[in-house]
């Protein structure tokens, strides 16, 4: 083969200058197609979670295949019931104990993010402050460097969002993914349809699903019916829902419990509460999960 002659005309420069034209727009175009696929294919979209309540979540088919690869069986126990037959004191106690700040943000608690990363700019960032981007590269440099410990203080919009779609995958990719969802939740859904949609598809246990087949399973009544300690029971193993029984064996989430119940006030509304209630600091012992029904 002949070398190309560095002075003859490539195609493009031979290619009439219109049909240069089309070329160029064509491939933007394409180039946008992607991106709008990406945005709403790879990243979902809660277009009907407003009216429509979702049959099985990207967790609990997770839980399924665990237990295939176990070789046991696993029943999924949940029955979706509305907010207003969900005792309140759960609902406190939920809130209290995972996201007090829920009815403030929009769907990241982006104060609670500054602290988990040690955040120290301004409170309103800049790309052309120069001790901002200092401070955004120690951030980043601390996340990384603590990525396989960082909790991310996850908002009840941002956990629905990896129950519904993403599973337990700890990744700075799925996290990202994790935070475009929650925007979408947010602007697409009111503050009451994402807690009842939480509060029905968070995992309480091998199987079990939602407050209503939670307070069944674990204290025989109704999710409307649960006192405020059995509450503050529930509230307090959701970040160790497969090792910790909230009725006969919360192991060492039952500090979390008395704590949740120490920020907890008879009245309807929220107490106000310093800070986000902390992880243990030794993980709890990790336990089989037993896939039988609880007794």
């Amino acid at each position: 083969m002949a070398p190309t002659d560095p002075s003859e005309p490539t195609l493009i420069s031979r290619t009439p200058r219109k049909n240069r034209r089309r070329i160029v727009l064509a491939l933007v175009g394409a180039a946008a197609a992607l991106a709008l696929t990406t945005w709403y294919v790879v990243v979902p979209y809660p277009w009907t979670l407003g009216t429509r309540d979702p049959e099985r979540t990207a967790l609990m088919e997770q839980r399924l295949r665990e237990a295939s690869d176990e070789g046991v069986s696993l029943d999924i126990r949940q029955t979706w019931v509305p907010l207003d037959e969900i005792s309140p004191a759960l609902v406190r106690a939920v809130l209290v104990a995972e996201d007090y700040r829920f009815r403030q943000h929009r769907g990241v608690d982006w104060v609670s993010l500054a602290e988990e990363v040690h955040w120290t700019g301004d409170e309103s960032f800049s790309w052309t402050s120069a001790s901002d981007l200092g401070a955004l590269s120690d951030a980043v440099g601390y996340v990384w460097a603590n990525r396989s410990v960082m909790r991310g203080r996850s908002t009840l919009t941002q956990q629905l969002a990896k129950n519904l779609y993403f599973g337990t995958e700890r990744t700075l990719f799925r996290k990202g993914l994790e935070f475009l969802v929650a925007g979408r939740l947010e602007r697409r859904l009111g503050k009451d349809r994402i807690l009842e949609l939480y509060l029905n598809v968070a995992e309480w246990g091998p199987g079990v699903f939602g407050a209503e087949a939670a307070a069944r399973a674990y204290f025989g009544r109704s999710a409307s019916s649960l006192t405020l300690e059995q509450s503050a029971a529930l509230a307090a193993t959701l970040p160790q829902p497969l090792s910790s029984n909230p009725s006969r064996n919360p192991g060492r989430m039952l500090w979390r419990k008395n704590l949740i119940l120490e920020r907890l006030d008879p009245s309807p509304e929220i107490p106000p509460a310093p800070m986000p209630l902390p992880e243990p600091t030794i993980a709890p012992e990790f336990e089989a999960p037993d896939y039988s029904p609880s007794q």
